[in-house]
């Protein structure tokens, strides 16, 4: 069965996660609101109609940037990993990490902030460094078996981060809770099999890039 990236489907033009399953109207660009931003799609030179997306879709890489929040103890061990909880269109229950499109414009700075804040909430005070580098690159691909990654609407690029957090964290948008737990039990099958695309795999390559896999 085809599985997907943070994007909704339906009318999915906004900041989406890559397979959140939420009918934003947005953009590359764009605000996470139902309808076009104000001014209408010509004052933003991001927006583009759900024509226009589907058509790049079809012919362009999608950048994305994904996170893994994790806590950390004195020492910067990681301790905990945090996971979202989110519905599909079709009533499944998923867990998937902090994702979304990179805007026209944004530095992977400043998506990274944006969509840690959208998920997580403005009391997370997520510990972003000047210059972010990801663990990895992952690539998502429609066709199942090119990648560890697949999403069936499109060839995402995605710059993955581990990203520690400090502050309160409260599900927003389409996440329906943020469960927090220990990098073994973050690693284990039970949750790649509730995880879309791929997400386990990244998950682990994650963990394994902090040294919190024994």
């Amino acid at each position: 069965m085809p599985v997907r990236t943070p994007d909704p489907d339906p009318g999915d033009n906004g900041d989406d996660p890559l397979g959140a399953g939420t009918p934003f109207n947005g953009a590359l660009g764009g605000s996470p609101t139902f309808g076009p931003p104000p001014g209408g799609p010509a004052a933003n030179p991001g927006w583009l109609s759900d024509i226009e997306l589907a058509e790049v879709r079809r012919r362009l890489p999608i950048l994305y940037v994904e996170a893994i929040p994790v806590r950390t103890d004195g020492m910067g061990a990681v301790t905990e990993v945090g996971m979202l909880l989110r519905a599909t269109p079709l009533g499944e229950i998923t867990r998937t990490i902090v994702s979304g499109r990179v805007r026209y414009g944004e530095t992977v700075r400043d998506a990274l902030f944006r969509h840690l804040e959208d998920d997580l909430g403005p009391m997370a005070f997520p510990l972003l460094p000047p210059q972010p580098t990801p663990f990895t690159v992952a690539e998502y691909f429609p066709i199942p078996g090119v990648s560890a990654f697949n999403d069936d609407r499109q060839h995402a690029v995605s710059l993955a981060f581990v990203v520690p957090v400090t502050g309160t964290c409260e599900p927003r948008q389409d996440a329906l809770e943020v469960t927090w737990l220990s990098p073994q039990e973050a690693a284990s099958d039970a949750i790649a099999a509730e995880m879309e695309g791929g997400r386990g795999s990244l998950v682990r390559m994650a963990l394994a890039s902090v040294g919190a896999l024994r």
